[in-house]
């Protein structure tokens, strides 16, 4: 099946619209081309189906366990995934910020994104704009990143200014989450910008995937814990929400090159 959703109202004449497919009991959110910007198992709307989208919440891992509910902020609304799971699984606080108009409209329709509440905002506005507005500084305590146009090429926002609004986003102790393409040759130029932004021994990374997503870390505040620790908080994120947090620390290593020299 595929469905184009209308749009309310379109920034920007060069913003593709969000399409809609469904195979083997998955539904998939495009923007106009084949390639997946979200996806969504029909039988389990809240689960994080797609591997990439799991690691991108390792953020927890550096959250002592038990810590109190937070402010998580998603840019990038992709098919709502992070936003659901944040938003009902962890019950935290969550504002999600997406650019494109039907984007938004197909996650209320088809990806079971709900109304805004208490706890939701969802932000039909630019990633950098939000994060340049001194209003949010130091108010998020994850932030998730995931930003890519239909082509999914390279990062749409991914220089050393935004970076540093993420940083200056963060509130003391956040931690950011990034998606990048690993094997691609902008990979090198993208983390040494987040690190211009956080310090190269603020930053890890994840192995990438077998699609080549490569999830970094990078946080606000002090070094990691002891790997003893980092091993009893996976354990309790497995309990408590059901991701692969000891496959995640398996994965997590210094950023290669230069970069792991530095940090």
């Amino acid at each position: 099946m595929i469905s184009t959703v209308a749009p309310k109202r379109l920034r920007s004449p060069t913003l593709a619209p969000a399409t809609v497919s469904e195979f083997d009991g998955v539904r998939f959110l495009h923007l106009g081309t084949p390639w997946v910007q979200g996806a969504m198992r029909l039988a389990k709307p809240q689960q994080l189906e797609l591997e990439y989208v799991q690691r991108m919440m390792a953020w927890l891992l550096l959250l002592p366990t038990g810590a109190p509910a937070g402010h998580a902020v998603q840019l990038g609304l992709g098919a709502a995934a992070l936003t659901k799971f944040c938003h009902k699984k962890l019950r935290w606080r969550c504002t999600a910020v997406e650019l494109n108009a039907t984007v938004i409209s197909a996650c209320r329709l088809w990806f079971r994104l709900p109304d805004d509440d208490a706890r939701l905002a969802v932000i039909e506005a630019d990633a950098a704009d939000f994060v340049a507005d001194a209003r949010h500084h130091a108010t998020a305590d994850a932030l998730c990143v995931d930003l890519y146009d239909h082509e999914a090429a390279a990062p749409v926002l991914d220089d050393e200014v935004f970076y540093r609004g993420c940083h200056a986003l963060l509130a003391e102790g956040g931690v950011m989450s990034v998606n990048l393409f690993g094997r691609d040759v902008s990979f090198g130029r993208s983390a040494e910008r987040i690190a211009a932004a956080f310090g190269a021994e603020r930053m890890a990374m994840l192995k990438p995937t077998r699609e080549g997503n490569t999830i970094v870390l990078a946080w606000k505040g002090s070094g990691l814990p002891p790997r003893a620790e980092l091993a009893a908080r996976a354990e309790a994120i497995e309990a408590q929400c059901g991701l692969p947090a000891r496959k995640w620390l398996k994965l997590l290593q210094n950023l290669p090159g230069r970069l792991a020299t530095a940090a």
